[in-house]
């Protein structure tokens, strides 16, 4: 009994710790990146768009098509990989990005039947855009990673 009674707080200090810890790396990953300013945070929407398609290119998509502005059905890319097709929602924005655009895509990865649906953003997102995209099965591409898009490019 005294070996489990001296276990828990132990545990329960590791516990705090390491979340302490966790949240000290997003806190400086936040400010970091909040200070960052890249010529794409400069690109109008359909700008934005053109330059995802560009990147996806660049990246070894195939078959990469800019949908009309308007009306596009949830998606503003269409484009395949390895024999992989895709339905891609571009959001360029200076705020995190919400559900709304997890919802997008969502809706045009089915109305143009393509298998995977992946939002593309200069920003990041939100944690419910991140719980809506992993029920509903959909990629998000955040300034990450699409910064690693533009490096690989090079």
């Amino acid at each position: 009994m005294g070996e489990l009674s001296t276990a828990w707080p132990i545990a329960l200090a590791a516990g705090g710790i390491f979340l302490l810890a966790l949240a000290a790396v997003l806190t400086v990953r936040f400010f970091r990146n909040r200070g960052q300013h890249s010529e794409i945070d400069d690109m109008e929407g359909h700008e934005f768009e053109y330059f995802c398609a560009d990147l996806l290119r660049d990246n070894g998509f195939t078959e990469v098509e800019v949908t009309k502005g308007s009306g596009d059905y949830g998606a503003d890319i269409l484009a395949e990989r390895d024999g992989v097709t895709y339905a891609v929602q571009c959001k360029c924005h200076t705020d995190p990005i919400g559900v709304r655009a997890v919802q997008e895509v969502y809706a045009g990865r089915d109305y143009y039947d393509r298998m995977v649906g992946a939002v593309m953003t200069n920003q990041y997102f939100t944690s419910a855009a991140v719980q809506a995209a992993g029920k509903l099965k959909i990629l998000l591409w955040d300034r990450g990673y699409v910064e690693a898009m533009m490096e690989e490019k090079e």
